[in-house]
């Protein structure tokens, strides 16, 4: 079938219309129609990508399970990678949509979530005690699901859903369905996952659900929301986890721009956008991307252990992502992924599966994400006849966008923020001339924040290197070694990853290799130093302070719920005196430096670190002293 009349004619009478995918782009005036084959494939590296003329070539459905592409833990559930081969393509008015698709109610039976209020409820409290408290991580996504069975053909029911999302949903990235003969996916995701377009690199974090009980737009209440710390640290924490990837995908890491806000029927959300140049192969540039903080946490391996013990059954599609492939007029690559959320999956048989999660940090509360998933669920169960339509009122924040007040606390956001990552940079312009060349390996502890801070320590001149915790290998042929941040428990002797860094450090103390440590390795040197070890009363996960720092004071980023404590500022240890930055309060060890070493326990590379380049220049300068005219006529002039 290659015309909606023709597809729509087909399902109505019960024939098979073959595989399609109907969808409307965020603002556009059309649907786009695809039609084609339906292939299953095991890696993303096999999703076709013929060459040929321009346009869309592929449309894939990534299951969650993909995740395991990147060696990271899940709870298989088998579901495929399916790809639909754009063999048609054509463009549908918007009108003309709506006047064709079936316009009647879709009616389910024996509609109830896997999991009760009370029992999300539950988990959450444990996330919170267990996890996060516990310093595996700051922030975690866990989901739940609706079930139902639909009343009547199921792909006459996802047509007629799509139409009432067109008609009542706003804000949405993608309106689609997609049928693979397998299965039916319908939705309104608000969510660009990551597009590539003429080498330009995009991605677009969101996080923060404002929700109106009166389904009119409040004013007070949005900036009372928009001043919520709870709701600010999530979309700085979801941001920083997402300009890790593009650390990995854009040459020069990622360009903060925004935030805005993201207006839906039943809520609205903040957002930003990151942009970056780019020239991996798309499918690349997917698998490094899998899958965004929003939908699983940070730091993102640990979050999938996370995710798969306390969830405990696969998540399908869910938190997965559409990708669009295709070739533009130059011939380069192009993809455009939204994530499958606010999505419902329909079998051939007529079960409904309508997945919905909340993020989960330290300031939630059991009762507000319980509220949350109900509250992002709105807009798809309303197409699907389980809930109410959203109010006419025009939706949470309607006409407020613009308020000058509202726009003033959205831009206020950014003030905190680290200007590295906000502003555009020049190659070479943050260079210092004593590390120009120098070689750094960076370590790994399972944070790809250790991404950005290579593009830190790169704009500073320093020729950068990573290399993940086991994988050993030597390290004198370095200038510097950086010990790198992880989740985990610093006090657990036993555990393989302690014991690794514990052996890399002790090595490079006991050699006088200049070695700087962060957070998690931060830890295991003030452990080796003979500082005493503590976990906070309350995790500083995604938490911006200022402290004094060896006599200057630097406002910085934590992601830690473990610390070193001292009572003194200089303290004796079998590798020399070592100096330390203390909180005045209760001792806990922000920093400390001795002859060759150096560790700290914020993060100087995250967008909360406004500091942080400032610190990681005075800390560097130290550490590698300009070479002297001996050395570079021994060296060839390398610094």
């Amino acid at each position: 079938m290659t015309h909606l009349t023709d597809l729509l004619t087909a399902v109505t009478s019960g024939a098979d219309p073959g595989p399609f995918a109907l969808l409307r782009r965020e603002g556009a005036d059309e649907l786009e129609l695809f039609t084609g084959p339906v292939d299953t494939v095991e890696r993303l590296a096999d999703i076709p990508l013929p060459p040929g003329t321009p346009g869309a070539r592929t449309l894939a459905l990534v299951p969650y399970r993909q995740i395991t592409e990147r060696g990271f833990a899940c709870v298989d559930d088998g579901a495929p990678l399916e790809c639909l081969q754009v063999r048609e393509h054509r463009r549908v008015a918007l009108a003309d949509a709506l006047a064709t698709l079936p316009d009647e109610p879709v009616r389910t039976s024996d509609a109830a979530f896997d999991v009760t209020d009370e029992e999300y409820a539950r988990t959450v409290q444990r996330v919170l005690a267990e996890e996060i408290g516990r310093g595996e991580g700051a922030n975690f996504v866990i989901h739940r699901t609706l079930h139902a069975t639909v009343q009547g053909r199921p792909l006459v029911a996802a047509l007629a859903a799509l139409r009432r999302l067109l008609v009542a949903e706003r804000g949405a990235y993608w309106t689609f369905v997609v049928h693979t003969g397998t299965r039916t996916l319908v939705g309104a995701s608000p969510e660009r996952h990551v597009s590539v377009d003429d080498g330009l690199v995009m991605m677009n974090p969101i996080s923060g659900t404002f929700r109106s009980g009166g389904g009119t737009a409040d004013r007070a209440a949005l900036l009372r929301f928009l001043a919520d710390p709870k709701e600010v640290e999530e979309l700085y924490m979801v941001l920083d986890e997402e300009l890790k990837m593009m650390a990995t995908v854009a040459e020069d890491g990622g360009q903060v721009i925004g935030p805005y806000l993201k207006e839906m029927s039943h809520l609205a959300h903040t957002e930003y956008l990151l942009a970056g140049r780019g020239t991996r192969d798309v499918r690349e540039v997917l698998r490094e991307t899998m899958f965004a903080p929003t939908v699983t946490g940070s730091p993102m391996e640990n979050a999938c252990r996370v995710i798969a013990r306390h969830e405990g059954r696969g998540r399908s599609y869910y938190a997965g992502v559409l990708a669009l492939l295709g070739h533009d007029e130059a011939g380069q690559q192009t993809l455009d992924a939204p994530i499958l959320i606010r999505t419902a999956e329909i079998s051939p048989t007529g079960h409904l599966r309508v997945p919905v999660g909340a993020t989960l940090v330290r300031h939630s509360t059991a009762a507000g994400e319980v509220a949350e998933t109900h509250a992002k669920a709105a807009g798809v169960l309303a197409a699907l006849g389980l809930g109410p339509a959203a109010s006419a009122g025009g939706g949470p924040v309607a006409g407020l966008a613009d308020d000058p007040e509202v726009r003033d606390a959205l831009a206020a956001r950014n003030a905190p923020l680290a200007r590295f990552w906000l502003d555009q940079r020049a190659p070479g312009a943050s260079g210092l001339p004593g590390l120009v060349g120098r070689r750094v390996l960076i370590v790994d502890a399972e944070d790809t924040f250790t991404g950005m801070l290579a593009h830190q320590l790169g704009a500073l001149g320093l020729a950068v290197s990573l290399r993940p915790w086991h994988a050993g290998g030597p390290v004198d042929g370095y200038d510097l070694v950086v010990v790198g941040p992880g989740p985990g428990d610093p006090g657990r002797l036993d555990e393989p990853k302690m014991v690794a860094l514990r052996e890399l450090l002790t090595e490079l103390l006991a050699t006088g290799q200049p070695t700087l440590a962060v957070c998690l390795g931060h830890q295991v040197l003030a452990g080796l130093l003979g500082l005493a070890l503590h976990r906070r009363e309350a995790p500083y996960q995604g938490t911006q302070r200022e402290v004094s720092l060896f006599g200057r004071d630097r406002r910085v980023g934590f992601y830690s719920t473990f610390t070193a404590r001292a009572d003194e500022d200089r303290v004796a240890s079998a590798y020399g005196p070592v100096e330390l930055a203390r909180d005045a309060g209760d001792g806990a060890v922000h920093a400390l430096r001795g002859r060759g070493f150096a560790g700290v326990q914020f993060h100087p590379e995250s967008v909360l670190s406004p500091d942080g380049l400032a610190v990681l220049s005075e800390l560097l300068t130290d550490l590698l002293p300009a070479p002297s005219a001996d050395e570079l006529s021994a060296t060839g002039g390398r610094a």
